[in-house]
C-alpha cells in the first residue's frame, strides 16, 4: 500500500474514530452541558402565564416570552402539513438527522434548502446556542445533532412536531403556536384553515420580513409558496393550491400586551398580587414560581360584559366632563399652573428624559432649557378615536397638559360573594397607568363615610325616625363650630343623610365617641389611617375605593361585611391547583340595622343628593347609595347599590389643586354619579347578566322600622317623619352637597 493512501486511511480510520468519540463524550454530557432524560421529556422552556375571566376568556398574559402550549389534538393538521412539507418533508422517516438533507445542503452549498430537520431546530430552540464562534460552531452543531437523536429515541413524532410548534418564535415577540393563531387570527390553533396555516409557517422562515402586520407583500408571497410545497408534497390538491393562493391575506390582529385589552388596570392588580402569592408557592423541588415563566393560569372572577360596560360609561361620562373641566378660566390658557410651577418641575425632574439628558452630562440649567423647547410628541386626547393626538409642544407643556385630565376609578362587585365584575383604574392605561381603585390609592372620601357614621349611631340606640340638630356643634378643639347646614333646623335622620348635612353628622359623631367610630370604620375592613379629630365624620381621611367597597358591602348583604376578591384559583402549567381563594367574610351589624341603612340610604336617591339618578338618568329601579364631595371640588364620590351588585367611583385629578370651581359641576353626583348610571343602565339592557330592574330589597324577618326614638328637641317630631321624608322629593333640581370644610381643625 502506497504511503499516501495508508495515510489517507490513518486520517479517514482516526478521524472516525475521534468524531465518534467526540459524539460520545456529549452523549454523556462529558463535553459541555447535555439536558438529561427527564429535560428532554419535560423541556423549561418559559411559559407565559395566562389569565381568565369568569366565562374563560383569556384576557392577558404575563411572560418574558409571549408563548402558551397547545397540545396535539388542539392544533390544525394543516398547520402540520404546512410545516412538513415547508421545512422537513421527511420528517416521519428520518430519526432526527436527515442525511438525505445534509448531502444536499453541502453538495449544492445551501441553494436548494439547508440540512437541518425539524427535531434538530427543536433541539436549537430548546437549548439556545451561547456565543457561537467559528471555533465553538462544530462542537455547537455536533451538540444539537445528538440532541436531536436523543429526543427522537424520547419522544414520539407527535411530540415533537408539537413541541417545535410550540416553542418557535413568530412575528411580534410571539413564541408557539397558540399564541400566533390568536395574535394574528383571534383563532385557538385547531381553527386554522390551510391559509392561515400557511401565513404563520411562513413566518419562520423570517420573522420580521414576512410579518404579515408590517410586511403584507412579502408575507402574501411567503404564504403562496408554503401552498405550493403543500401541494408538491400531496398534503393538499392542485385545486386546493389555486384556491388558497388567490384568496387574500386578512388578519384579525389581537395582541395582548401591557397596555392593550380589556380591562389593563385589573391585569395589572391581578399581576402584583400573584406575584406576592408566588412567594408562598412552592414547587417539588423547593423553588418559587414565577409568574412570567412558569405558564401558571391565573382564573379571575372579572365579568367580561359588564367589564366592557363599566369602561364605556367610564369614557363616556368623563369625554363630557374633561371638556367642561378644561373651559374653566385659568384652565384653558394654562395659568393655573403660575403657583404651582415648582410641581410641575418636580415632575418633570421625575422624567425618563430629564434623566437622560442628565446622564449625558447636561447640567440642571441646561436641561431645562432643553425641556423647554417644542418637540412633535404624542399625547392623550378624548378627540379621536384612538385617543392619540400628534402634536408639538414642549416637555414642559406636555406635563401641564397631561396634568390637567380628570382621572377616574370605578370598580364593580357582587356584595353576597366578593367577586369584583369591573375595575377600572383609569381613563386611558397608555398614559396613565397610576391605578385609582386599589388599597394603595387612597382619596379624600367626603359625605360618603357618613352612611358608616349613621350606622354606628343606629347600632347604639339611634332610630332612623330620630331627629337630628343641624344647628353648631361644641367640640373641645372648636367651640361652635359651623361646618353647614343650620338653615334646616331639626331633620329627621332620612332627611339629614340624604341632603348630607354636615352639622348632623358632627352631632352624631359626638354622640358615638370619635374612638368609637374610628374602630367602627376599622372594623368594617378600612385599614387606612383614620385621623382622631370630629372632621372624621365629615369624611376628611384618605381611604381607598376598594375599601370604601368592602364596608359598603355589609349594607345590601344584610349586615354581612364581604372582602372583595378578584382571582378564584391558580393552576400550574399542566392544572394541577396550587391555591384557591374565598372572601373573607364578617358580621359587622345585625340585619336590621343593615335594613334600616338600607331605608336611609335609599333616601339619597330618592330625594337627596343623588336623585338626578332619577330625574336625569332615568333608572327607577331600587337604590342606595351615597355621594361624596370634598374641599372645592377635588373630590367626587359617589356609591351604590342595588339588591344585586354593588358599584363605586371617584373622580378628580391626581394633582389636587386641580379641581372644579363650581358646586354644580364638581359634586359627587355630577362628577361621580353619572359614571355609575351609565353603567347600571348598559347592566339592566343585558338581560344575560341576571341583574334585573325590578328587583327588591326584602327586609330580614322581624323586621321594624323605627324602635325608640331620639331627639333633642321634641319627640313629637317623629310622628311626622313619614310626612317630612316625602318634603323635597318632587323638586327635580340639584340639590348642592356640603363639602368638607377647608382648614386644620386642631387650633
Amino acid at each position: 500500500m502506497k504511503p499516501i493512501v495508508r495515510k489517507l486511511w490513518l486520517f479517514f480510520i482516526f478521524g472516525f474514530l475521534f468524531f465518534n468519540l467526540i459524539v460520545a463524550l456529549l452523549w454523556f454530557g462529558l463535553i459541555g452541558n447535555m439536558p438529561s432524560i427527564s429535560e428532554l421529556e419535560n423541556p423549561s422552556s418559559a411559559l407565559s402565564s395566562e389569565v381568565f375571566a369568569a366565562d374563560g376568556t383569556v384576557i392577558g398574559r404575563y411572560f418574558l416570552q409571549d408563548r402558551s402550549n397547545s397540545k396535539y389534538a388542539e392544533i390544525s393538521q394543516n398547520v402540520f402539513n404546512a410545516l412538513i412539507a415547508t421545512e422537513d418533508e421527511r420528517f416521519t422517516e428520518h430519526s432526527g438527522i436527515d442525511g438525505v438533507a445534509v448531502m444536499r445542503a453541502v453538495l449544492l452549498f445551501g441553494k436548494k434548502g439547508g440540512g437541518s430537520t425539524i427535531t434538530q431546530q427543536l433541539a436549537k430552540n430548546l437549548f439556545p446556542r451561547h456565543n457561537p464562534n467559528a471555533f465553538t460552531m462544530p462542537f455547537i452543531k455536533l451538540k444539537e445533532w445528538v440532541l436531536a437523536v436523543k429526543l427522537e429515541r424520547n419522544l414520539t413524532k407527535n411530540e415533537i412536531i408539537t413541541l417545535y410548534l410550540n416553542t418557535v418564535p413568530f412575528s411580534d415577540n410571539v413564541y408557539g403556536i397558540k399564541n400566533a393563531s390568536l395574535t394574528f387570527f383571534n383563532i385557538t390553533p385547531d381553527k386554522l384553515s390551510i391559509d392561515q396555516a400557511a401565513v404563520l409557517i411562513g413566518m419562520l422562515k423570517g420573522n420580521t420580513l414576512y410579518n404579515p402586520r408590517r410586511n403584507p407583500e412579502k408575507a402574501l408571497e411567503r404564504r403562496n409558496v408554503v401552498i405550493s410545497q403543500m401541494e408538491k408534497y400531496n398534503k393538499i390538491t392542485a385545486a386546493q393550491e389555486k384556491e388558497f393562493q388567490a384568496k387574500p391575506l386578512v388578519l384579525d390582529y389581537h395582541k395582548l400586551d401591557y397596555h392593550e385589552g380589556i380591562a389593563p388596570y385589573f391585569r395589572q392588580v391581578v399581576e402584583l398580587e400573584v406575584k406576592k402569592i408566588c412567594k408562598d408557592l412552592k414547587k417539588d423541588d423547593g423553588t418559587e414560581y414565577n409568574i412570567y415563566k412558569d405558564g401558571l393560569k391565573i382564573y379571575t372572577t372579572l365579568d367580561v360584559r359588564m367589564q366592557h360596560y363599566a369602561e364605556d360609561a367610564v369614557a363616556q361620562h368623563m369625554k363630557d366632563l374633561q371638556q367642561q373641566f378644561s373651559a374653566q378660566s385659568k384652565y384653558k390658557d394654562g395659568t393655573i399652573f403660575d403657583k404651582h410651577l415648582d410641581d410641575v418641575n418636580k415632575t418633570l425632574k421625575s422624567s425618563d428624559r430629564y434623566e437622560s439628558l442628565k446622564e449625558q452630562g447636561l447640567k440642571d440649567a441646561e436641561i431645562m432649557r432643553e425641556l423647554n423647547k417644542p418637540v412633535k410628541m404624542k399625547v392623550f386626547t378624548w378627540r379621536t378615536p384612538t385617543h392619540v393626538k400628534d402634536t408639538v409642544m414642549s416637555p414642559f407643556d406636555s406635563v401641564k397638559y397631561m396634568k390637567m385630565f380628570l382621572q377616574t376609578g370605578f370598580m364593580a362587585m357582587d356584595p353576597f360573594t366578593g367577586e369584583v365584575k369591573a375595575w377600572v383604574g383609569g381613563i386611558n392605561h397608555d398614559y396613565f397607568q397610576f391605578d385609582h381603585v386599589n388599597t394603595n390609592t387612597r382619596r379624600q372620601v367626603g359625605s360618603t363615610i357618613k352612611p358608616l357614621l349613621y350606622c354606628l349611631a343606629i347600632d347604639n340606640g339611634f332610630s332612623p325616625c330620630s331627629i337630628l340638630p343641624t344647628t353648631p356643634v361644641d367640640f373641645p378643639e372648636k367651640h361652635n363650630y359651623d361646618a353647614g347646614g343650620s338653615k334646616y333646623g331639626t331633620l329627621p335622620m332620612r332627611n339629614a343623610l340624604a341632603l348630607s348635612i354636615n352639622n348632623a353628622a358632627l352631632y352624631l359623631i359626638k354622640q358615638v365617641g370619635q374612638n368609637a367610630f374610628i374602630d367602627f370604620i376599622h372594623k368594617c375592613g378600612i385599614q387606612s389611617e383614620i385621623v382622631n379629630q370630629p372632621s372624621i365624620a365629615l369624611g376628611v381621611s384618605d381611604i381607598s375605593l376598594y375599601e370604601m367597597m368592602r364596608a359598603y358591602s355589609m349594607f345590601p348583604n344584610g349586615g354581612i361585611n364581604t372582602q372583595p376578591v378578584f382571582i378564584t384559583k391558580i393552576e400550574d402549567k399542566n392544572g394541577n391547583l396550587l391555591k384557591t381563594f374565598v372572601a373573607e367574610q364578617k358580621e359587622i351589624i345585625s340585619s336590621n340595622t343593615a335594613f334600616r341603612m338600607v331605608k336611609l340610604m335609599r333616601g339619597v336617591i330618592d330625594f337627596g343628593t343623588g336623585k338626578r339618578m332619577r330625574f336625569r338618568y332615568g333608572i327607577q329601579s331600587e337604590i342606595g347609595g351615597k355621594t361624596g364631595t370634598t374641599n372645592s371640588q377635588a373630590d367626587a364620590w359617589f356609591i351604590g347599590y342595588t339588591p344585586q351588585l354593588l358599584a363605586g367611583g371617584w373622580v378628580g385629578c391626581n394633582d389636587r389643586y386641580l379641581r372644579f370651581s363650581s358646586e354644580a359641576l364638581g359634586q359627587g353626583s355630577a362628577a361621580a354619579l353619572p359614571i355609575w348610571a351609565y353603567f347600571m343602565k348598559r347592566v339592566y339592557a343585558d338581560k344575560s347578566l341576571n341583574i334585573k330592574a325590578d328587583a327588591k330589597f326584602v327586609a330580614p324577618d322581624g323586621f321594624t322600622d323605627c324602635g325608640d326614638v331620639i331627639d333633642p328637641t321634641s319627640k313629637d317630631r317623629a310622628s311626622n317623619y313619614g310626612n317630612q321624608s316625602s318634603g323635597t322629593a318632587t323638586d327635580s333640581s340639584d340639590i348642592p352637597e356640603q363639602t368638607v370644610p377647608d382648614g386644620d381643625w386642631n387650633n
